[in-house]
């Protein structure tokens, strides 16, 4: 019986040593995940930073042909649908 608690308590830290291995699997792949995004944030924020200056170019030009096509008010008052 003295012999029973002990497996007993072997078995299970055994079992907890597997799923410990396994946690820090997993936690290794996590790490690995937030490195990964930590890298290519800066991309993306660039090439939405490169998104916004061309709507904000495109804003301009549509102003322009609207003006020049007297769709939308002009500094004179004049107003034409």
């Amino acid at each position: 019986m003295a012999n029973e608690p002990e497996n007993l308590v072997l078995e299970y830290l055994r079992r907890f040593d597997g799923q410990m291995k396994g946690f820090d699997a997993k936690l290794d792949r996590l790490s690995a995940d937030v490195r990964d995004l930590s890298v290519r944030m800066p991309s993306v924020e660039e090439n939405l930073a490169g998104v916004h200056r061309r709507l904000d170019r495109l804003d301009v030009r549509f102003d322009r042909i609207e003006r020049r096509l007297e769709l939308i008010d002009t500094p004179h008052g004049g107003v034409s649908e």
